[in-house]
């Protein structure tokens, strides 16, 4: 019976992967599970916008462009100040409101970004014709969730990590702020009362914060779908979280089974250093 059993089993065949990226350094890291991937014999489509910076054709995945209400130099010009501001030493205060007024124009921006994609007929014909496998796409920007929704595709998120705890509060997951600090508290795992108090503190704002700079997706998740949705609740139909992180830089957290941490990825490109 065994053998018989057996006989009937094939090899596992090849997928049809439809991929929806973040640019810049989000995008370096996904290209190396697209090369993997490849290998493998994935088909590989990846639908950007034409107003791309690093993205670019290549022999191992097919490229479609979308037309967006932005240049390439206004994509530029936001990553750069991110940049300068993640390794700024500047004062609490200065540092969140630089990356608050980041936040208003990035988010401003992918939310374009997003709804050209999602009343792209021609695209959107294109993808539900193309009978994709899965999404891969980093919910850093929910358009791929929405797409997958839409068209009932199952998703693989690829990400570090969202603000606010988005990631974890959708996959249901704990996030206790008495030992998992908070963005730009400069607490560690290990910490004094008034510590834990100001990290419970910037926890309830958390809430309000992202709200300011994600309704837009909510909304326009809502309208596209015909149904009211949030973000948590976009993001909780994922299947599985590719997560760029590991234990050895990150704090300890708890973590839901379809969390995979796969924090290597970011080494797999290395130069030496210079004399």
């Amino acid at each position: 019976m065994l053998l018989l059993f057996l006989c009937c089993l094939s090899p596992a065949a090849a997928g049809k992967l439809l991929v929806i990226p973040v640019e810049g350094s989000h995008w370096l890291s996904m290209r190396e599970v697209l090369v993997e991937l490849n290998k493998k014999g994935h088909e590989i489509v990846v639908i950007v916008p034409d107003s791309k910076m690093l993205i670019d054709s290549s022999a191992i995945y097919e490229m479609k462009t979308y037309p967006v209400p932005f240049k390439k130099e206004e994509m530029e010009e936001i990553l750069r100040s991110v940049s300068a501001n993640t390794f700024s030493n500047d004062s609490f205060l200065t540092r969140f409101m630089n990356t608050w007024n980041n936040f208003k124009k990035s988010s401003a921006m992918f939310q374009a970004s997003c709804s050209s994609l999602l009343y792209n007929k021609e695209m959107m014909k294109y993808i539900e014709e193309s009978k994709f496998d899965v999404i891969f796409t980093d919910p850093l920007t929910p358009c791929g969730q929405i797409i997958a929704l839409k068209f009932s595709i199952p998703t693989v998120f690829f990400l570090r990590g969202i603000p606010c705890a988005i990631d974890i509060h959708a996959a249901q997951g704990p996030d206790p702020p008495s030992y998992v600090p908070r963005m730009f508290s400069a607490n560690t795992d290990h910490m004094t009362f008034s510590q834990r108090v100001k990290n419970f503190l910037l926890s309830l704002s958390e809430p309000f914060t992202c709200s300011i700079f994600l309704s837009g997706f909510e909304t326009l998740a809502s309208d596209f779908l015909q149904k009211p949705m949030t973000i948590t609740q976009l993001l909780g139909h994922g299947s599985i979280w590719l997560r760029r992180l590991d234990f050895v830089f990150e704090y300890p957290m708890p973590i839901m089974p379809n969390m995979v941490f796969i924090g290597g990825i970011n080494c797999g490109q290395k130069k030496p250093l210079s004399q």
